[in-house]
């Protein structure tokens, strides 16, 4: 890199990442739109005109923004293999939003109006919990072992991220194996194709190619159709997002459900930017977690006040993009090309062309990566710790499965019985339990397993202490924030953090004698 002409804003690896970022967050973003328009019901002038130009205005100013921090990462330390953060609307918030506050509000008021206006008035506390949490993140990131918070990272992306593509390519194997097979064999077995061409690129044109050819022979593989391309011609338009204010401040008479989720929310978001800056720095790209909290808020903020009602975050996947030759322009370049689909309505076309399917190896592929990094950026006794991160995370999506299949039966949990379940090896209230808050409590376990290790034991203790406190006050473990929450499992928590305290008196002079002999 020349000290005249700077970092390259691109280079050919750039495509490879913006083929495979750019269907993530594509495809996150026709998930969105699905929620918005099937399950809220929200009318189409709401979803089109307002909700996603402003969604589209803030992944711009996100992407442009860390693709500049990149930039002026790669000039100050004259290196050419930076590779800029990934970003964009949080997929654990998209669901959120949607189900825990936007729905329920609309449902009771018969207004979907009246659920977006609440969404947006969650996004605004949320933008504010994360610029101020910002200036306390680095403290955090610094007491808190690498195994934990690379550990909880893992645990989402072996549960949340990778578990729902792979059942879905399961379903549709022809095409779901076949575009894995392409993935793997160049970004883990440095196959090259033809000219250049990036794996992402092949694996969707051959996924368009099996789900395009099985027509001929009057065979539906991968869903598509000139119908649903048809369809998505008709949507075609032109918005631009317009200021939201009144909806914004509308929304803050349900202030009291908001702030039952904002605040937990607000220090999941915490964890989980720390957790991804130190993956990007594990993977040698070092970001002030300070500066990256702060943009989220005030991205998130302006795309709020523009009607957006879902919230900017740094996702996980650093070193997947990295590991594929992106560097700074696949980032920006993935902004513009958010903001073309968003304003001009052509996102759904896209989909109708291309295979869902074709397009889910991606995540499973990046799920891998940050699972199996957990393990190899970590010192090798530390892997039981790694482990103990993924537990929660797995209760978390264990229960969601249940859930999801009693709900689609027409009853819960408890119309069934916990006692019933539990009969029958389905031990409902531990998955709920211990599945609660999985982020805070999957890094609090790995924390205390890695100091127990390395015979820590006050440290250990102290984050013992700290799952005691988060747990009464319903950010682990609970339902909802609150006081005493769960008094008995905050107990526990505090007992152990004496009986750790304890060993490391008993310990510390047993330790001094044997280096005296």
């Amino acid at each position: 890199m020349s000290a005249t002409t700077g970092p390259k804003l691109w280079t050919p690896g750039d495509w490879n990442a913006l083929f495979g970022f750019g269907t993530n967050i594509l495809v996150n973003l026709l998930t969105l739109t699905a929620l918005l328009r099937f399950v809220l019901q929200m009318p189409d002038a709401i979803v089109f005109g307002r909700i996603l130009p402003a969604a589209g205005l803030m992944m711009f100013l996100s992407t442009g923004y860390y693709a500049w921090l990149g930039w002026r990462l790669a000039k100050r330390t004259g290196r050419s293999d930076v590779c800029a953060l990934p970003s964009g609307i949080s997929v654990p918030h998209m669901f959120i939003v949607c189900f825990v506050i936007m729905l329920p509000i609309a449902a009771a008021t018969k207004d979907p109006v009246k659920g977006w206006e609440a969404g947006l008035a969650w996004v605004f506390i949320q933008s504010f919990i994360l610029m101020a949490g910002g200036f306390v993140a680095p403290y955090i990131r610094k007491i808190t072992p690498r195994a934990a918070l690379l550990g909880t990272l893992a645990g989402v992306s072996v549960t949340f991220i990778s578990m729902r593509p792979a059942l879905e390519m399961f379903m549709t194997p022809v095409i779901g194996l076949v575009c894995l097979g392409v993935i793997l064999a160049s970004w883990f077995g440095g196959f090259r194709y033809w000219r250049g061409m990036p794996a992402g690129l092949v694996a969707i044109a051959a996924g368009m190619l099996i789900a395009w050819g099985s027509k001929i022979f009057g065979i539906d593989v991968g869903g598509v159709g000139v119908a649903g391309v048809s369809a998505a011609l008709s949507g075609i338009g032109f918005s631009v997002p317009l200021p939201a204010f009144g909806h914004v401040f509308g929304g803050f008479e349900f202030i009291g459900v908001i702030l039952v989720t904002a605040i937990p929310f607000g220090i999941y978001d915490l964890v989980e930017a720390m957790d991804n800056v130190e993956s990007a720095e594990a993977a040698g790209d070092h970001y002030p977690t300070t500066q990256v909290l702060t943009a989220d808020g005030v991205v998130s903020l302006i795309g709020c006040l523009m009607g957006n009602p879902f919230i900017n975050a740094v996702y996980i996947g650093h070193p997947g993009w990295k590991a594929m030759g992106g560097r700074i322009g696949y980032s920006a370049a993935t902004g513009v090309v958010m903001l073309a689909l968003t304003w001009l309505g052509i996102g759904g076309l896209l989909l109708a062309l291309v295979p869902l399917v074709a397009i889910l190896p991606i995540l499973l592929y990046i799920g891998m990566l940050i699972g199996a990094q957990a393990f190899q950026e970590t010192p090798k006794s530390h892997a039981p710790a790694v482990v103990l991160a993924l537990v929660p995370h797995l209760a978390a999506w264990g229960k969601t499965i249940i859930d999801g299949a009693l709900g689609a039966a027409g009853t819960n949990a408890a119309a069934v019985g916990l006692d019933k379940m539990a009969q029958n090896g389905v031990l409902y209230s531990g998955l709920s339990v211990l599945g609660e808050g999985s982020i805070l409590s999957g890094l609090v376990f790995a924390a205390i397993g890695v100091f127990v290790i390395e015979k820590q034991w006050v440290n250990a203790a102290g984050f013992a202490a700290a799952g005691a406190v988060l747990t009464f006050f319903g950010f682990m473990h609970g339902p909802a924030v609150g006081v005493a929450v769960m008094p008995v499992v905050a107990g526990a928590y505090a007992v152990l953090a004496a009986l750790l305290f304890g060993l490391g008196r008993v310990a510390q002079p047993a330790a001094a004698m044997a280096a005296a002999e």
